[in-house]
């Protein structure tokens, strides 16, 4: 599923080219994808100008001078196709501008589209409840430090948990706490302050390059341009099953189940 730096990619991308334009067509060409398409999109859109392009999370958001936004969800295999050659028959939304046709491409169909008022965008129920971007100042060991207090799951699971932290994933959790040096099974309550000045910094550190280097690109994801990310090239521990640890420290990558999702750690330097 694309996470936080596939759909930054995504955004980027598209905002190169529709940031500013006016729609002049918008096309729904299945009755729903995940959800149903809502009922007055193409009304909404057709006519209206881009006024920016942005993302909460691990959605991407089309904001227009109607005072209506665009979200938008890629699902498992969805994404956004700019001046496809050839129309797919899994391009199930469509919007053109007078120069740039932009398909929404989701073979899977788990993908899906909503349209808010933009002055409610932030009571939205998928954002009301949501914790700190990541990437924003409002993410800080204190945050964590606070939202872990006694509890006994395991730091990996809770960093998942999106009233938490907005947007992580498997992938970018992994990565960030072999960076931080912390083990995924780690009781979440008993993580050292000192341990979460480093996990938050790790996890910066690790969406900015993957977002640097266009996403991870697994199984069905692509930017835009239909170019592939290479961050994947880059993973510390995620995938590398039974391989030395980068760390040269003799340790060797273990995979374990933590909430019916797999975990990659070096048990020799994350403690």
């Amino acid at each position: 599923m694309p996470e936080l730096p596939e759909v930054e990619t995504t955004v980027r991308g598209l905002a190169r080219f529709l940031d500013g334009q006016r729609i002049v067509r918008a096309a729904v060409n299945r009755p729903d994808m995940r959800r149903a398409f809502p009922p007055d999109l193409v009304q909404a859109l057709t006519g209206a100008t881009v006024t920016s392009l942005g993302r909460r999370a691990k959605y991407g958001l089309i904001h227009t001078d109607r005072a209506r936004s665009l979200i938008f969800h890629l699902g498992m295999s969805g994404r956004w196709r700019i001046d496809p050659e050839q129309a797919d028959k899994h391009d199930h939304f469509v919007i053109e501008t007078a120069d740039h046709r932009f398909a929404l491409c989701d073979p899977r169909r788990f993908g899906w589209v909503d349209l808010v008022d933009t002055p409610a965008i932030a009571a939205w129920p998928a954002f009301a409840a949501l914790g700190p971007e990541p990437l924003g100042p409002d993410l800080t060991a204190g945050h964590l430090q606070a939202a872990l207090k006694d509890r006994k799951q395991a730091i990996k699971l809770l960093l998942l948990d999106q009233r938490i932290v907005a947007g992580l994933g498997n992938i970018y959790v992994c990565e960030a706490l072999f960076r931080a040096g912390i083990r995924p099974t780690r009781q979440g309550g008993k993580v050292a302050l000192s341990a979460l000045e480093r996990l938050v910094p790790a996890i910066r550190e690790v969406l900015t390059q993957s977002i640097a280097d266009g996403g991870s690109s697994l199984r069905d994801y692509a930017r835009p341009d239909g170019e592939l990310g290479y961050f994947a090239t880059r993973f510390d521990v995620y995938g590398r099953t039974d391989e030395a640890c980068k760390r040269g420290d003799g340790g060797t990558v273990q995979r374990i189940m933590q909430g019916g999702r797999s975990s990659w750690f070096c048990p020799k330097c994350q403690k």
